[in-house]
């Protein structure tokens, strides 16, 4: 598979296996920037075309780390996001009434959000810490993160290594149609937010009175 040996991931991968892959991935869902998915999805690949990885083993690491990383950035949001917010939030247009809002939107919608973040790049990264910072019950962020984390890495390793040697035939039209998908979902968002930002924030009064804390 001659696109992997330009790309200095592989080299990771080939050196280091199973414990690469569980780090970087750790690391992204912590909310580090890191290649998360690009490592799993050269992994797989790397195992289906060499067979010196084994599939089971790097879905496996790959859930576990998803798992794990998550739960550290849900902690980590969770104890030290919303009192930076609440303190420096209006330097970044993130005022009261806005954070109380992200909070009511995840009391809703936080499940889905955490789940179908993990298949999202602009969220795989930030979702755990977000559902940390607005207050996700603990309980249903457990088990939509367990979800999502098994289903992402089951979902795109195997996809990856029954691809085999036609992974870089798919990778790149792939990976355009999932970047226009993420681009107008977010613009859908910011108009739909601009619309009706000022009725939802009614709504999360009513449904979080009183100050935030």
């Amino acid at each position: 598979m001659a696109f992997l040996h330009d790309l200095p991931i592989a080299d990771l991968i080939a050196n280091y296996g199973y414990i690469a892959i569980f780090l970087i991935i750790t690391l992204e869902s912590a909310g580090v920037p890191c290649p998360g998915e690009t490592v799993l999805l050269t992994s797989a690949a790397y195992a289906g075309s060499t067979g010196n990885l084994n599939i089971g083993i790097i879905v496996a690491a790959a859930a576990a780390a998803a798992i794990l990383g998550d739960n550290a950035g849900y902690w980590v949001g969770r104890r030290w996001g919303l009192p930076l917010l609440l303190k420096h939030g209006n330097k970044i247009a993130l005022d009261h009434g806005r954070l109380k809002l992200g909070q009511y939107l995840f009391k809703k919608h936080g499940g889905k959000i955490v789940f179908f973040g993990r298949f999202t790049a602009m969220l795989r990264a930030y979702a755990a810490v977000l559902a940390g910072v607005n207050k996700l019950d603990a309980r249903r962020f457990f088990a939509f993160n367990a979800l999502g984390g098994v289903a992402w890495a089951s979902i795109m390793g195997f996809g990856a290594y029954l691809c085999g040697r036609s992974i870089e035939n798919v990778m790149g039209p792939v990976g355009l149609g999932l970047l226009a998908f993420v681009i107008f979902g977010a613009v859908a968002l910011w108009f739909f937010m601009r619309r009706h930002e000022a009725r939802l924030m009614v709504d999360a009064e009513a449904a979080i009175p009183g100050p935030l804390a």
